[in-house]
């Protein structure tokens, strides 16, 4: 699958939410092929920011506007004429979903309202990754893993905004991007718990432990049982990017959505996530919050991913213990001041490709 990654040399693909965890992952890694990337997003979200370490700003074209504003999009749609869009930008932290659900819901669903509108006068042939979540579908605390056919809901306002998009998108397509007649092509990407060097979201377990054990403080854990597709951010972009690849050679791939989960034999817990973590670092604490919610979260998520390997060869390829620790390294990396942390996310870029080509072959 690597090799077909070199469709993407000379592509222009526009990624939203490029700013971000996810976004400069994918950004940098598609640079690696020669890709014409074109990033828009609403600003710069954290601080330190993997984005501004990987010094993207000086190798891509990028736009930074809300989403949301339709006129502003489409004027760059237009102007840009992409082969390949992959939609990441949203607010993606389900307790600030609570905190501002006004935002959360502005920026994931009408965001991709804007996108998807201002597709529709797109005049070339392009191929759309949108990306939701684990979250998109209605909680049943099912054991065995949610599948691509189960029923979307969502109790929070994160979650039921990332079902909704799904509604949204799937309107869009059956009304406006049909198969025979369209120039645009969409496939939607669900993934679970991402995980990886240069996350530095408040409200996410591992930033949280890393900032908190780099100034030797104990990292306060809530929910320490509740188990969550963990998988390395390089996994889960391989799925996009084969994902892309793929909807571009095979049209029926459109309209389709695909988990893109690890086995369900590598499911942890919180706790299981941080004791792991404890290997790799000196003078590691915790503390269990022992306080009322003040939220909702599932206790239990996760994903079947069968149909994403049945139909597009993907599977994780990194174990838990692999994954965590990549990540570990990655942070401990940044912070010593003896190595260039933009040098560790190529390098562990370049050993994950070293991986997929043992594993995978399309």
């Amino acid at each position: 699958m690597i090799n077909s990654y070199k469709n993407f040399n000379n592509k222009k693909i526009i990624i939203t939410g490029h700013s971000g965890f996810k976004g400069s992952w994918l950004t940098i890694w598609l640079l690696r092929y020669g890709a014409k990337i074109v990033g828009i997003s609403k600003d710069i979200p954290t601080n330190p920011s993997h984005y501004v370490s990987l010094n993207i700003n000086q190798k891509i074209k990028e736009y930074f506007i809300k989403l949301e504003d339709e006129k502003k999009l489409k004027k760059i749609i237009q102007k840009e004429q992409p082969d390949f869009i992959f939609h990441l930008a949203a607010q993606a932290i389900v307790k600030r979903s609570y905190l501002n659900p006004l935002e959360t819901w502005k920026s994931n669903t009408f965001g991709t309202l804007s996108l998807l509108e201002s597709l529709r006068v797109i005049k070339k042939k392009v191929y759309v990754i949108i990306v939701t979540s684990d979250k998109a579908y209605k909680n049943l605390e099912l054991n065995r893993g949610y599948k691509e056919s189960d029923i979307l809901g969502g109790d929070d306002p994160y979650s039921a905004s990332k079902g909704a998009v799904e509604i949204l998108t799937n309107s869009y397509i059956k009304s406006f991007f049909k198969k025979k007649t369209s120039n645009v092509s969409v496939a939607i990407a669900r993934a679970g718990n991402v995980i990886g060097g240069g996350d530095w979201s408040n409200f996410r377990l591992i930033p949280d432990c890393v900032k908190s054990w780099s100034k030797n403080k104990k990292v306060l854990i809530r929910n320490p049982k509740s188990t969550r597709p963990w998988q390395h951010v390089m996994e889960v972009l391989s799925g996009y990017l084969t994902l892309a690849v793929l909807l571009q050679r095979n049209n029926k791939l459109h309209g389709e959505a695909f988990n893109f989960g690890p086995s369900l034999k590598n499911k942890l817990n919180v706790i299981n996530v941080v004791k792991k973590m404890k290997f790799y670092w000196e003078k590691v604490e915790w503390k269990i919050l022992k306080q009322k919610k003040t939220f909702h979260e599932s206790k239990l998520l996760q994903l079947n991913s069968k149909k994403s390997k049945d139909k597009l060869n993907w599977n994780c390829v990194l174990d838990a213990d692999k994954t965590i620790q990549l990540v570990s390294e990655w942070y401990k990396s940044y912070y010593s001041t003896k190595r260039k942390k933009h040098i560790l996310t190529l390098k562990q870029i370049e050993y994950y490709e070293n991986i997929l080509k043992e594993n995978r072959k399309i």
